[in-house]
């Protein structure tokens, strides 16, 4: 999610590359079930791959033209001198700092609330974002305390630094006073006071430096790219060409790269007579960290595709009927496994993307970029939820953390290799069956963070959920890479202070963020309960089902449990049964038990609400206010409760009767749609099940004489502003 400052400049002399970059799995320590046969050939095709890579790294030197790449990212970062470790733990708040060549944890800092990215400055200062406590820390080198905190807006994320170390520039999810936008922040690093402060978009995450006086950073939700001058925090461009060039075809747009691409190619045919099909499109969701090549002309995004497409989930014209051997989620654009799937999303130094149709699986600069979907080259190996991204010094590897599949994969940053089995060139952006990635690298339970090191023979990645970190290093001599160990960070603390969670929720919280269990999903598929609920909450997607468009909702901190019948149908009395039907019949899953169930359950109850500006920022006369006419406007019948839901079933004169997807009444047997619970509405828009609006107020004026959401005629615009307003604090 940040872009950090390289521990090698690019403009210092050139450092001999001793090793190639990291290249294979480990699995003898990291057993998964791979064919044996396909384990030894794709060991002998990597393996002979490295002796090529590794002659061009030991000459390998890249200029600084524009900045360069992040050698890390995410939750772990390296010092200068490759002599320490900083790996951020969101559960225990600390940061643990680890001795390289001993592997030891030397210090223990206790920082924020919830710490989730690691930036690590050339002169070996490190800041480190609170999440939850809208605070940056700053660590001097050898010091066993934080040095001191910087205050941010809501839910800080992001992090980057000026070449000269100078500004640091915070990206925060929403503003102080306002949830509809984030801002980008930037400090002076020597007086530690607050240069300038703009709004960036919704829900914004990621930052890099571009190196040219402007810096990118990524709207999480929404999908896109946003630059901004680096100097005056003025925003240069409030949006990119994404969504047009990934469906060019199915928008009607000739690509100008593919002059004779016809102007829509035919619709899918559909999975049972008279099912819906829907539209033939696809967005970016989960748009989170990024990194920049070396010469400052291309943006690499880490992403996921999420399809627009009806999620074909049945057989025979029922929508609970599972699909023999397969899964109603499987299925994605471009040679990928999954309706929602990993991918690397380029882009120009000047915001412009270049990335593939998602009809045609072609499209800008395809040889001159990365592989834009990431496509396993092992089928029981998926590879889900990307969630830090790392630039090698020599601009050729990216090395993608995924936090659902528990794997590194390394790809390479032009389209066209050298299949050594052949001795041709193969065309790998996403087909041809090796799959996009050149290694995939298993490593512990949720990774969120990857630090290179400097000489190139080694790599750190912080594993979330084990509090460990994986160290990846190469055989300098023989061209082979490994797991080497594994370090646990939290056994030196109080038994009492090493988990945050209970047993039980730990348990329920690796069922629900895995790609890889079999029980969950089906591990050809690859794809999550978080992976539509990222990070637990929403994607702002809105699903097209069999029996209607259907917006995901946000779990964390919605007493979910205490809030059956589940989905927006009703149709499910428990959470087992909910579950039973999704992992089962949609995921590919052997099935849930009770018991996990209930694990599930209490992971998803222990969540906290995501940090909400209005709770601090609103005053308390216009909530008071707010209140009334909430009452007034009888928004208290259905949401009247501690949940703010009576757990019952209404027609607000939502559904949606015309359109590419309908809803089908067939599937609505209680009379109406389930009420939905109101906490934590003002970080979960758009809103309604089929998300059509995008804002409370907006959801509020539409129809609004009508009645059919309450009494809302009897508000004058005054009191709907105070409503709203209210709203926004729940």
């Amino acid at each position: 999610m940040i872009r950090r400052v390289a521990l090698r400049s690019w403009s210092q002399p050139c450092k001999v590359r001793l090793a190639p970059p990291l290249l294979t799995s480990d699995f003898a320590q990291f057993p998964v079930v791979v064919p044996q046969k396909f384990e030894a050939v794709m060991k002998k095709k990597l393996l002979g791959a490295l002796v090529a890579v590794a002659v061009s790294f030991t000459t390998g030197c890249q200029s600084n033209a524009a900045g360069g790449g992040s050698s890390s990212n995410g939750s772990v970062g390296i010092t200068r001198d490759d002599a320490l470790v900083y790996a951020a733990d969101a559960d225990l708040d600390r940061v643990f700092v680890v001795d390289t060549r001993t592997r030891q944890v030397v210090r223990t800092i206790k920082v924020g609330r919830q710490p989730e990215k690691v930036l690590v400055g050339s002169d070996d200062t490190v800041y480190v974002t609170n999440r939850l406590e809208r605070s940056v820390s700053i660590i001097r080198r050898g010091e066993d305390t934080e040095a001191t905190r910087l205050q941010t807006a809501v839910e800080p994320v992001g992090l980057a630094l000026s070449a000269d170390n100078k500004t640091l520039y915070v990206v925060n999810a929403t503003s102080l006073e306002e949830s509809d936008f984030g801002t980008l922040m930037a400090f002076d690093t020597a007086t530690l006071s607050v240069k300038w402060e703009t709004p960036v978009g919704s829900e914004p995450r990621g930052i890099t430096m571009l190196g040219d006086g402007k810096v990118a950073v990524s709207l999480y939700k929404q999908g896109d790219l946003v630059l901004v001058d680096a100097n005056s925090g003025k925003v240069l461009k409030a949006g990119s060409d994404l969504f047009e060039k990934l469906n060019a075809t199915s928008l009607g747009i000739v690509s100008p790269t593919s002059p004779g691409t016809p102007r829509d190619l035919p619709a899918p045919e559909p999975f049972f007579p008279g099912q819906q099909v829907g539209p033939q499109t696809g967005r970016a969701r989960g748009m989170e960290a990024l990194t920049v090549s070396p010469d400052g002309k291309q943006i690499y995004v880490a992403s996921l595709i999420a399809t627009d497409s009806v999620l074909q989930t049945a057989t025979g014209g029922g929508i609970d009927q599972p699909i023999p051997g397969g899964s109603g989620y499987g299925g994605g654009s471009c040679g990928t496994t999954a309706v929602a799937s990993a991918a690397i999303l380029t882009f120009d130094g000047e915001g412009n993307a270049q990335v593939d149709d998602l009809r045609t699986c072609t499209g800008t600069a395809q040889n001159e970029r990365p592989p834009m979907m990431i496509t396993t080259p092992v089928r029981e190996m998926p590879i889900q939820g990307p969630r830090a991204i790392a630039l090698d010094a020599t601009g050729r590897y990216l090395y993608i953390a995924n936090f659902e599949s528990n794997n590194v994969a390394v790809v390479r940053t032009t389209s066209e290799r050298k299949d050594t089995s052949f001795g041709r060139t193969i065309d790998i952006n996403g087909f041809g069956g090796a799959g996009s990635v050149e290694k995939l690298i298993n490593v512990g339970n949720g990774p969120t963070g990857i630090a290179l090191a400097a000489d190139g023979a080694s790599a750190w990645v912080y594993n979330a959920f084990d509090h460990s970190l994986t160290l990846l290093e190469g055989d300098k001599a023989g061209g082979e890479v490994f797991a080497k160990a594994t370090v646990r960070v939290n056994t030196g603390l109080p038994a009492e202070e090493q988990e945050r969670y209970s047993a039980a929720q730990l348990a329920g919280r690796r069922l629900f963020f895995s790609a890889t269990d079999a029980r969950m999903n089906n591990p050809a598929t690859g794809i999550s309960c978080g992976t539509c609920h990222l990070e637990g909450r929403e994607d702002g997607h809105v699903w097209n089902f069999p029996d209607g468009p259907r917006q995901t909702p946000s779990l964390q901190g919605r007493k979910i449990m205490q809030t059956a019948p589940f989905h927006w149908n009703g149709e499910f009395p428990n959470l087992l049964a909910f579950m039973t039907h999704t992992v089962s019949n949609r995921m590919g899953g052997s099935g849930v038990s009770v018991a996990m169930e209930e694990q599930i359950g209490a992971f998803i109850d222990a969540m906290p609400q995501a940090d909400n500006p209005h709770r601090t920022s609103t005053p308390e006369a216009i909530v008071n206010r707010g209140r009334a006419a909430f009452e007034k406007a009888e928004c208290n019948t259905c949401h009247g409760t501690d949940n703010y839901t009576d757990n019952t079933f209404a027609d607000v004169g939502t559904y949606v009767t015309a359109g590419a997807v309908l809803d089908d009444m067939r599937f609505l047997p209680n009379g109406g749609l389930n009420t939905p619970s109101l906490l934590g509405l003002a970080r979960t828009a758009p809103y309604l099940h089929d998300g059509s609006a995008q804002t409370l107020k907006a959801r509020i004026m539409n129809g609004k004489a009508a009645d059919k959401h309450g009494r809302t005629s009897v508000l004058n615009d005054g009191e709907v502003d105070d409503l709203v307003a209210y709203l926004k604090t729940l």
